[in-house]
């Protein structure tokens, strides 16, 4: 029985608070809100940080005899206090996963029934030590810092069983070969006294005959209230689960039934696929196939979940696969139901933040058992390939506006140097419970922390943005390879084409503060870089910040290419998609409007692709070029008969290279060397150089790299990554 629709709400005080669970309340001044959703969706409630007060009044049926009812609250941000009939039930706390409470009595005992809830959502006013596990949704740099999540975002509803209940299911599939797989599974089953079940399992594919499949039966006696039960399910001849990339994406159906006193209980059921996943210094191998990933942060669909339409969610993922992406990294949060299952379909990989985003309090006994459920929910998905316990766990609490304050600098320095209860303590807890609880992927315990003996992992790294300039990342790369080994945020801010919030009718004088503050508009980096001052029109502004995103993102998606296992497992690009108004990283906007980066990115992650050492910024006449060429091959065949031809132009001269051979599977190989001394009478102007690989069987790739000729003393003009061509 589906319990959402119209429900009654007010904000907490004490008086109320007391009366709640009041059957004879007077609630018929209290606002109307639907469920699901999130207070601030209702206008009454649209500045809100709550706690607030629910109630649903409903009609039941009588439960028959040996059934039990439950009430099922599938998620609730963040916690919860919850009441039938004046009882109290218990609480929540926690956004992602559901949570049941027995009402077999209450239904027994009245038809009328009413339904009390306390939401709370905290704002988390001490940033550096926070206590809600709600991530990037209380705390991000893409959502206004004023925004508050809060409400019954997700179904309620009355659900039946027999005497036992199928509380929990988790699937785990640790070993997958041609010859056979193995499903490992782990249930809790909840029984009101003494009880023989019997448990069936069944084990199909989805989209095979009805008759296939594998079964087995056992039977177990249980004691009163919660029993786990691990068993193990063999399939021989399995049909593997691949990244798009590497194969299909078969998927099968697990079937768990419950029986009790000779009649059926309760029924569970998921959809999974059989896959082996293996991690080694970051680079990743399935099935045994190993894999450079190349891919993108995705953050939340929207900023209330409560109203994400699932196909958006689900074409979140297929753009990423038409941009010949392997993985999204779901960047500190639990995301909408619908993204794990479209990305089981399409053989997107899936690296899982849980939703934890830099300082918090002590809340290791809440992170721990969130950790454990996020498996029993997440579990059973084959494109789910990482666990990551917590992102940037550093007590930062950083102003609007990418201005860095000396002690927040400070505070970061110390956070990547020493030892931290953040990162010390909490995070390697959660990493051990998630192996202990699911063995069949591999789990680190942060993400953006500088290798180090101690506790380093992948690498954020922000030349060309926050520091340096994107022309140092080679160089960096190369003294300090541990840093490359997986480089999982990079990217620059850029104009949305979606810009109605910006008021760009005032433009020079936008109201910067406000894009600052509920926008992420970072307007002191942007005046390092794409200087606002320097373009006489708005439009010529939004174009260049357009273009240096875009030209950024190519230049660190050709460089790590180029070091593709030695040492880089992959890559991912900050940020796919906006999940609301913003000036940000994201390639596309909140209404899915690509920036130039997204076509950047989708022509450097060709699975064919020639690349040349990015040129210098300009040359005078006279002085020496010298730039290396390689080919990358994603493709698991060799690449026979390929041919690649380079031309370097420039105002009254140019010069043509040719090169041929094979290329290997799944490799970067280096072709030769353009080298060339400019005439000493060279003109100034554009200095191109363009690339053409062609092989039997494969569409042409074409690379572009601009630089200029220019004569006399240095202009003084700042360095600038320029506007890329493709």
């Amino acid at each position: 029985m589906d319990l959402g629709g119209r429900w009654l709400a007010a904000v907490a005080d004490d008086e109320l608070r007391r009366r709640l669970p009041e059957v004879d309340l007077d609630d018929s001044v209290w606002e109307a809100v639907e469920v699901p959703g999130q207070w601030r969706l209702t206008p009454a409630f649209a500045d809100s940080d709550g706690p607030l007060l629910y109630r649903r009044r409903f009609e039941a049926p009588e439960p028959g005899t040996g059934r039990r009812s439950w009430l099922l609250l599938e998620g609730v941000f963040y916690q919860s206090d919850v009441w039938l009939d004046g009882d109290y039930l218990g609480e929540t706390e926690g956004y992602f996963a559901p949570h049941a409470f027995e009402v077999t009595d209450h239904l027994a005992a009245r038809r009328e029934h009413l339904l009390a809830v306390e939401v709370a959502c905290h704002p988390q006013t001490d940033r550096r030590r926070k206590r809600n596990l709600t991530g990037v949704f209380q705390h991000w740099d893409c959502l206004p810092a004023s925004w508050n999540p809060g409400g019954i975002w997700a179904p309620v509803r009355l659900v039946e069983t027999g005497p036992v209940r199928l509380a929990n299911l988790r699937v785990a599939c640790r070993e997958a070969s041609p010859e056979r797989a193995t499903l490992e599974l782990d249930v809790r089953l909840d029984a009101p006294g003494p009880t023989a079940a019997t448990i069936r399992t069944r084990l199909y594919r989805s989209d095979g005959p009805g008759d296939d499949g594998v079964e087995s039966v056992r039977v177990d006696q249980l004691s009163a209230g919660e029993n786990r039960v691990r068993w193990r399910v063999t399939t021989e001849a399995p049909h593997l689960w691949w990244p798009h990339a590497l194969g299909g994406q078969p998927l099968y159906d697990l079937e768990v039934t419950v029986g009790a006193a000779g009649a059926t209980s309760d029924t569970a059921r998921r959809v999974t696929g059989l896959r082996q996943v293996r991690m080694d210094r970051f680079v990743t191998a399935i099935n045994g196939e190993r894999l450079f990933l190349k891919g993108a942060n995705l953050g939340p669909t929207g900023a209330a979940l409560s109203a994400v339409r699932a196909d958006t969610a689900a074409g979140d993922v297929t753009l990423a696969r038409q941009a010949g992406l392997d993985l999204l990294r779901v960047h500190g949060h639990i995301g909408h139901p619908a993204v794990y299952e479209a990305a089981d379909r399409a053989g997107v990989l899936l690296w899982q933040d849980l939703p934890l985003q830099w300082g918090y309090g002590n809340v290791r006994r809440q992170a721990l058992q969130q950790a454990a459920r996020a498996v029993d929910v997440l579990g059973h998905h084959p494109s789910l390939v990482v666990w990551c316990a917590h992102n940037e766990p550093f007590a930062l609490d950083l102003p609007p506006g990418g201005r860095v304050p000396p002690a927040e600098a400070v505070r970061f320095l110390g956070g990547q140097l020493l030892p931290s209860w953040n990162k010390t303590f909490l995070d390697p807890s959660i990493r051990r419970t998630l192996e202990r609880v699911d063995s069949s992927r591999p789990a680190v315990s942060h993400s953006g922390v500088l290798p180090h003996p101690a506790w380093g992992t992948d690498s954020h790294l922000y030349y060309g943005w926050y520091v340096g300039d994107a022309r140092q990342l080679p160089g960096r790369l190369a003294r300090w390879p541990a840093i490359a080994r997986f480089v999982s945020e990079f990217g620059a801010q850029a104009l949305p084409p979606t810009d109605d919030f910006v008021d760009a009718g005032r433009w020079p004088d936008l109201d910067w503060d406000r894009l600052g503050r509920d926008h992420a508009l970072q307007r002191h980096v942007f005046d390092r870089h794409v200087p606002p001052g320097d373009y006489p029109t708005y439009e010529q502004w939004r174009e260049a910040t357009q273009a240096y995103q875009a030209r950024l993102v190519r230049r660190y998606v050709e460089t790590l290419r180029r070091l593709a296992y030695r040492p880089t497992g992959g890559f991912c690009v900050f940020l796919l998609a906006d999940a609301a108004p913003a000036v940000s990283w994201s390639l596309l906007d909140h209404r899915r409007q690509p920036k130039p980066a997204f076509a950047a990115l989708v022509a450097a992650c060709a699975p064919v692709t020639v690349l040349a050492d990015w040129p210098a910024e300009r040359y005078r006449p006279g002085e020496r070029l010298r730039l290396a060429l390689h080919a990358v091959s994603d493709l698991r065949r060799a690449v026979t008969g390929a041919e690649v031809r380079a031309r370097v132009s420039w105002p009254g001269g140019q010069r043509l290279w040719r090169w041929g051979g094979d290329l290997a599977p799944d490799a970067c190989v280096r072709i030769g060397r353009i080298e060339l001394t400019l005439p000493t009478d060279a003109r100034p102007g554009p200095l191109r150089v363009e690339l053409d690989l062609q092989f039997p069987g494969g569409d042409p790739v074409r690379a572009v790299y601009d630089s200029e000729v220019v004569v006399g003393p240095s202009s003084g003009r700042r360095r600038s990554l320029g506007k890329p061509s493709f």
